[in-house]
């Protein structure tokens, strides 16, 4: 047997002789020309957890289904320690076919994490995180039925027991982002009859050009005879230089689609996958997101709307934002005419397409890293992470903290729970709208993290909530009145405190360094675990939210205006008046005692 060490970019199962295989798709650590590695484990069970009404007759009725490989554990739910089965079954397609037969039993009370989907159950479990190393035991493998003969220089490696997670520092990545424009005579791109004129690409590995059937005096302009040629030569360079990242600007809603589109039209399989799989689109929320198989596709634009608010969301409007300065731009409806009029204009249009690929890739640069960091803490796919709401980012992140701290997950909620929970509603922060007028030595005052604050000092959880008075010592939310255990510490407590504990201990390290360098990258560490900290509050009043407990919810805003009407009072005693004041925190200018 030998060993291999790889950073995980991407994670799917497939099925062969009726069973299913994991394969983790990577590069090998510490040299990014190495070829492409993909791992198959063919030893991971899918499951689900039944509790029972009468442990002894529920296995019974279990094996009579033919579900005969289930263990008996302890795990805790909601804080409380409950006998439970685990009931493994043959294939995960089997889960959706079976949960209501097995829900329906006389002898079963509810059943637990039967919608955690095959392939992120196989991340927790294993404990391992995309984007991090990790180290498989087992032997390569000439050939394998799940790869197809275009991927026969690639790694196939059989693991012989699961795979083990390596700490480690950021991955160096091969980033490839790309680009495309149209000749649109009538307005709004038509696929069906509107050819592609370029597509741009830039990487992080000297790769940076145009491809196009028009001549150029640009040495970055690579010239072929038709856009067919155009859609080839792209998808030979993907193919032949293997990148782990394609970054676009909207290229979810867009310049996929549209290849795509065009690639049929014209007879092109967009065979782009590391396993010779062709680009799929899988919905996402209310949207469609490209997928390339063992290759991360991140679209910029979702990860801007998420993090930055802005007046508009373009390419130019973005750069200008991030870098301070103007990219080339060209009024979209215009193209085609620099397009047919050629020379000058011509020119014009190549700068304009290898800029819109340049500041992609540069965009990229400044905000990648934090969602790469993300993705290491929340331990999903970065695919799937670029993709999520804040609330689901902290879903996973509790799902899999879940599993460390041996707690059953709480199930979705029912339609018509959700439908109750949307009724439900919480008093928020405190805010004093600003006094007019101009306003001169302005003090800010501004509480850390408050509402993280509160959730961990108040003991804030659904599993410490008290239902009815027992007497216990307890924390009672002014205003509201509902009350939490002091101890034991709660679930999101526990998980929150952590996590600002971590952040604390890079800070200080940060404080110590000297190194550029290493300042950088425990700053994009620090900050990924401040954003996830300040989103578990939110989460508690979110009506599809698995923990969701709307007393929780509603006692953080009343401890938090609570703390800030009180400080806002005590400052007045030192001469200080409140002009202006918002949730956690208020601005005041000195008038003396």
């Amino acid at each position: 047997m030998e060993t291999k060490k790889f950073v995980l970019l991407d994670i799917d199962y497939v099925t062969e002789n009726n069973k299913p295989v994991v394969r983790l798709f990577g590069r090998e650590c510490g040299n990014s020309s190495a070829e492409p590695i993909i791992a198959l484990d063919k030893n991971f069970k899918p499951y689900i957890y039944v509790i029972p009404n009468d442990m002894h007759l529920c296995i019974q009725q279990l094996d009579e289904m033919d579900i005969k490989n289930v263990e008996k554990l302890t795990k805790k739910d909601l804080g409380k320690k409950k006998e439970i089965i685990k009931a493994y079954l043959n294939h995960p397609q089997d889960v959706p076919k079976l949960r209501d037969k097995i829900r329906s039993l006389s002898e079963v009370k509810e059943i637990r994490e039967h919608d955690i989907p095959f392939y992120r159950r196989y991340l927790i479990d294993n404990g391992i995180f995309p984007m991090a190393e990790v180290e498989v035991t087992g032997k390569c493998v000439s050939e394998s039925s799940n790869v197809s003969s275009k991927a026969s220089a690639i790694c196939i490696f059989e693991m012989k027991e699961p795979p083990k997670h390596l700490e480690s520092e950021f991955p160096d990545l091969k980033v490839l982002s790309f680009d495309i424009e149209v000749r649109n005579p009538k307005g709004m791109p038509r696929p069906e009859v509107d050819e592609i004129i370029m597509i741009g690409l830039s990487s992080n590995f000297g790769l940076h050009k145009v491809i196009s059937t028009a001549d150029s005096s640009f040495d970055f302009v690579e010239t072929v005879p038709s856009e067919r040629e155009i859609i080839k030569r792209f998808l030979e360079i993907v193919n032949s230089e293997n990148p782990d990242l394609i970054v676009g600007y909207n290229s979810d809603n867009f310049d996929f689609p549209y290849i795509n589109d065009r690639a049929k039209k014209l007879g092109i399989s967009l065979a782009l996958g590391v396993d010779g799989s062709v680009l799929k689109f899988m919905r996402r929320g209310f949207a469609s997101a490209a997928f390339i198989r063992g290759i991360i596709h991140v679209d910029l634009y979702l990860l801007m709307r998420r993090y930055i608010r802005l007046d508009r969301y373009t390419l130019e409007r973005v750069y200008k934002e991030l870098f301070g300065e103007e990219k080339k731009d060209i009024d979209g409806d215009k193209l085609w005419k620099y397009w047919d009029e050629g020379g000058k204009k011509l020119e014009m249009l190549f700068e304009y397409s290898m800029d819109d690929a340049v500041a992609t890739s540069k965009i990229g640069e400044k905000i990648l890293p934090l969602n790469m960091e993300i993705t290491r803490i929340v331990g999903q796919p970065f695919f799937d992470v670029a993709r999520m709401a804040s609330g689901q980012l902290v879903e996973w992140f509790l799902i899999r903290k879940a599993f460390e701290y041996n707690e059953i997950i709480p199930n979705k909620p029912s339609q018509s729970e959700h439908s109750r929970r949307r009724t439900e509603r919480i008093v928020g922060g405190y805010v004093k709208e600003p006094e007019k007028g101009l306003h001169e030595n302005i003090v800010a005052f501004d509480f850390r993290s408050l509402y993280p604050s509160i959730i961990i000092s108040k003991n804030v959880s659904p599993d410490t909530l008290i239902k009815k008075r027992t007497g216990e010592e307890c924390y009672t939310a002014p205003e509201v009145g509902f009350q939490f255990l002091k101890e034991p510490k709660g679930f999101v407590p526990s998980v929150i405190g952590r996590l600002l504990e971590e952040r604390a201990r890079i800070k200080r390290i940060m404080k110590e360094s000297n190194d550029p360098g290493e300042y950088k990258i425990m700053n994009v560490q620090q900050e990924a675990l401040k954003r996830l900290a300040n989103t578990m509050y939110g989460v508690y009043g979110f009506s599809r939210f698995r923990w969701y407990c709307i007393e929780c919810a509603d006692s953080i805003t009343a401890w938090g205006r609570d703390y800030i009407k009180k400080t806002i009072k005590k400052a007045e005693k030192y001469g200080f008046h409140t002009i202006y004041a918002d949730t956690d925190g208020f601005y005041a200018v000195y008038k003396g005692l």
